[in-house]
């Protein structure tokens, strides 16, 4: 047995060629899907997270250098997106360059990435929409209806968390019903949230005080913020690691890859100009509340209320502007919500084609020619997740998950350049391999600023996963048994 056997190439092109899944997305749908899956309440709620805890008003520097790993990163993905057009994302990219160990574990770490980060972000939707409700109806989900069984409050245990179910099952039906209709709603929740950021930017900006950026990087020996990575360029450092979540998602665009009309010119737009347009309003969006409320009020006001204490405090003719950020905070949570999904299912679509997983998830569906029974067994486990485990469960795994997914995908480029250079490549990452090698370099200083502690628990999940192949997934692969016979 060969654990670092290869996909040979020309298989993976016939397999672009299947029409098993419905190809039915536009360049600009894509880009919307990258919108869909990047702003999401990452920009709302990591933003005045990173600015307390670290970076104080150069959260906006912590944005560029989380937006320069990023985009490194999108070159590298678009590259391979328009050379191996088919679902799967950075698993599908590692079978052909590291082969099948490496592209298993990639498989696995996506899972951190888009099932638990989807049951992470449902139940912050549940929050928020009760929230809304005390908001707009003075009245609230009961304790015990919205909370897990592990979480109480003056005497009142948690039972289930209903709208967090609610929301993953309602999104499960629409992947279901197919990924154009998908795309529809998402780019209907785009519009909605990417409005109210443009807004807050636009009304925010005379109320910007030039006191609150100064100093800049906070300094080195204040108060509460005595090691490295709590204070100036160290404190950047890590503010990047903290508001990398805020990028997740452009990578999920490669996984729609084999749904794409034309996905060898399409899907290095969609990555690209999705990650762009993102990369700007976060830079102005940090750069407007810094400078409308000091970032030492932040951890007082709380985190997750902080663009709200903003507005509330220093924005008071526009107090209105408060509860659009919380519509937007729902809209940015729910289209993040189903772009996981979406990427999720189509992961396992790949590995099962492979033979890796189960052929049940690449089961589709007679008439809509989506992956329904990977989505409805993808319920069933986020499901479980959002309604009976608490939501600071995965913490940073998600942003250590998909940080190491990067890091491989930079890697395979070079790889794919030496092993593959006569390969037609409709888009060719630049300056390679410089920009890959700095893709890699840059991800993997995010990854050290998030900490031991995640370093630990990513392990223990990808020893969890080496046990599932050894114990599935090397028995029933496909490109093993056509090695043996």
């Amino acid at each position: 047995m060969n654990l670092f056997v290869k996909k040979n190439l020309e298989q993976l092109l016939q397999e672009a060629e299947s029409k098993e899944l419905k190809r039915s997305i536009g360049k600009w749908a894509l880009v919307a899907l990258g919108i869909g899956a990047i702003i999401g309440a990452g920009l709302f709620v990591r933003t005045a997270a990173a600015s307390a805890e670290s970076a104080g008003a150069a959260v906006t520097i912590s944005f560029i250098v989380a937006a320069v790993g990023c985009a490194l990163a999108g070159l590298c993905y678009a590259e391979f997106a328009s050379m191996i057009p088919i679902a799967g994302s950075a698993y599908t990219y590692s079978y052909a360059t590291m082969g099948e160990f490496v592209a298993w574990f990639i498989g696995w770490d996506l899972v951190l990435e888009y099932a638990l980060g989807a049951a992470t972000v449902s139940i912050a939707w549940s929050e928020y929409l009760n929230k809304l409700l005390k908001s707009v109806a003075g009245w609230e989900i009961p304790y015990e209806w919205c909370h897990s069984p592990f979480q109480s409050d003056n005497g009142v245990h948690g039972i289930m968390n209903i709208p967090a179910l609610f929301i993953i099952f309602l999104l499960t039906l629409i992947l279901i019903r197919g990924v154009s209709e998908s795309a529809t709603v998402n780019g209907i929740i785009v519009i909605i949230k990417v409005a109210i950021v443009i807004l807050f930017i636009a009304l925010g900006w005379s109320y910007i005080n030039p006191v609150n950026h100064t100093p800049y990087m906070i300094p080195e020996g204040t108060a509460g913020h005595e090691g490295f990575f709590e204070h100036g360029w160290g404190g950047i450092l890590a503010g990047a690691g903290t508001v990398f979540f805020a990028f997740i998602g452009f990578d999920a665009v490669s996984t729609a890859a084999q749904e794409t009309k034309d996905p060898k010119r399409d899907m290095p737009f969609g990555i690209l100009v999705s990650l762009a347009i993102c990369t700007v309003l976060y830079i102005l969006f940090a750069h407007v509340l810094t400078g409308v409320a000091n970032y030492t009020e932040f951890e007082k006001a709380g985190k997750e209320a902080s663009v709200a204490y903003a507005i509330e405090t220093y924005m008071t003719k526009y107090s209105w502007l408060a509860l659009f950020v919380t519509i937007a905070i729902l809209a940015g949570f729910s289209s993040v919500i189903l772009v996981m999904l979406l990427g999720q299912s189509r992961v396992f679509f790949s590995m099962s084609k492979d033979g890796l997983v189960p052929p049940i998830f690449s089961k589709v569906h007679p008439v809509y020619q989506t992956p329904y029974k990977s989505n409805q067994i993808f319920f069933v486990f986020v499901g479980l997740f959002a309604a009976f485990i608490p939501g600071d469960v995965v913490g940073d795994m998600t942003s250590i998950g998909t940080l190491f997914a990067f890091v491989l995908v930079c890697i395979g480029v070079i790889i794919m350049r030496k092993t593959d250079p006569n390969t037609p490549r409709p888009f060719k990452t630049p300056f390679s391999p410089v920009v890959p090698i700095l893709g890699a370099l840059v991800c993997l200083a995010m990854i050290i600023g998030l900490g031991a502690e995640n370093w630990i628990r990513l392990i223990v999940w990808m020893l969890i996963g080496l046990v599932v192949y050894f114990a599935y997934g090397r028995h029933h692969s496909k490109l093993q048994n056509q090695k043996v016979a």
